[in-house]
C-alpha cells in the first residue's frame, strides 16, 4: 500500500466520520426544533454526504485490496466459451439459457398454483393488476401492428419477452447473457422468419404470399426474396450488438473504476442489464410484428 493510498484512506475515513457526526448532531437538533426548515435541509444534505463519504471510503478499501484499476482492457470473443457435460460440448450461453428457461418455468408454475387461484374477476388488486396490464399491453400491441389473423401470436411474444428479460437478469449474477450470443439471437430471429411466412400464407394462401413478393412488378421478386432472407440476419445482429454493447460498457466501467465501481456498477447495471434490455425486447417484438404485418397485407 503506497503513500497515496494511505492518504486517500485516511481522508475518506475522516470525511466519513465528520459527515456522520454532523448528521447525528443535526438529527438531534431537528428533533429538538421540528419546525426549523433550515436544520431539516442541512440534515438532508449531511445524509447524502454520509452516503457519498461511505462510498468513497469503501471504494478506497476495495481499490487497495484488488490492486487498483485494471485499466481499460476488453477481451472480446464473438462466440462464448464452451463446457463439456456428459461428454458433450456446449456453449456456456446455452447452459445459462437452460437455467433461465428452468427458472421461468418454475416461476410460471408457482404463479399458476398459488397466485392465479386468488385472482378476483370483479375487483382485481396487487399482482393481478400488474399482469393484466402487461397481458393487455402485449395483446393490444399485437393487434395494433398486425391487422390480419394473429391467433395466439401475442402469447408467444409475451413468453419470448419474459425469456429475453430473464436472459438479461442473468448478467446481474456475473453470467454472460445468452442474448449476447449471436447463435441465440439468430435462433430467435429464425422463429420470427418462420412466423412471417406462416402468417403470410395463413392469411393470403401460398399464391397470395408469392403475389405479394412479386408486387408491384415480377422484376422485384428476386430482390424481395433477398430482403426477406436478410430479415432474420438483421434482427439477430441488432439484438446481439446492443446486448453485447451493454456488457462491454459494464466491463469497461468495472475495469477503469476498480474498487470505486462499488455502488456505481450496480446502479449502472440496472440500466445496462435491465432497462436497456427492455428497450431491445420492445424493438425486437415491434419489428417482428411489423414484418409479419407486411406479409399479411
Amino acid at each position: 500500500m503506497g503513500t497515496i493510498d494511505i492518504i486517500k484512506l485516511a481522508a475518506s475515513a475522516l470525511l466519513s466520520a465528520g459527515a456522520l457526526i454532523g448528521f447525528l448532531v443535526l438529527r438531534a437538533k431537528a428533533a429538538a426544533e421540528p419546525d426549523n426548515k433550515k436544520i431539516k435541509k442541512r440534515k438532508k444534505l449531511f445524509f447524502f454526504l454520509v452516503i457519498a463519504a461511505a462510498w468513497f471510503f469503501t471504494g478506497t478499501v476495495l481499490h487497495i485490496l484488488i490492486g487498483g484499476s485494471k485499466g481499460i482492457v476488453v477481451e472480446f470473443e464473438m462466440f462464448p466459451e464452451r463446457i463439456t457435460l456428459f461428454g458433450v460440448s456446449f456453449a456456456i450461453t446455452s447452459v445459462i439459457m437452460w437455467g433461465v428457461t428452468g427458472v421461468v418455468l418454475i416461476l410460471a408454475l408457482l404463479f399458476r398454483l398459488f397466485a392465479v387461484p386468488k385472482f378476483k374477476v370483479d375487483a382485481p388488486t396487487g399482482i393481478q393488476n400488474v399482469f393484466e396490464i402487461a397481458v393487455e399491453f402485449v395483446e393490444n400491441h399485437t393487434k395494433t401492428n398486425v391487422h390480419g389473423k394473429t391467433g395466439s401470436l401475442s402469447c408467444y411474444l409475451f413468453s419470448l419477452a419474459i425469456l429475453m428479460f430473464g436472459c438479461a437478469c442473468a448478467e446481474l449474477f456475473g453470467l454472460r447473457a445468452p442474448t449476447s450470443d449471436i447463435a441465440v439471437t439468430f435462433s430467435m430471429s429464425l422463429i420470427t422468419f418462420f412466423l412471417i411466412n406462416w402468417y403470410g400464407i395463413k392469411n393470403k394462401r401460398v399464391s397470395g404470399r408469392l403475389k405479394g413478393l412479386a408486387s408491384p412488378s415480377p422484376v422485384i421478386f428476386p430482390m424481395r426474396i433477398v430482403s426477406d432472407v436478410a430479415v432474420p440476419v438483421s434482427l439477430a445482429c441488432r439484438l446481439f450488438g446492443n446486448m453485447l454493447g451493454g456488457m462491454i460498457v459494464m466491463e469497461l466501467l468495472k475495469g477503469a473504476a476498480g474498487g470505486y465501481a462499488f455502488g456505481i456498477a450496480p446502479v449502472a447495471g440496472l440500466y445496462f442489464n435491465l432497462f436497456h434490455p427492455l428497450i431491445q425486447i420492445y424493438i425486437f417484438v415491434t419489428l417482428s410484428l411489423t414484418f409479419i404485418n407486411e406479409a399479411c397485407e
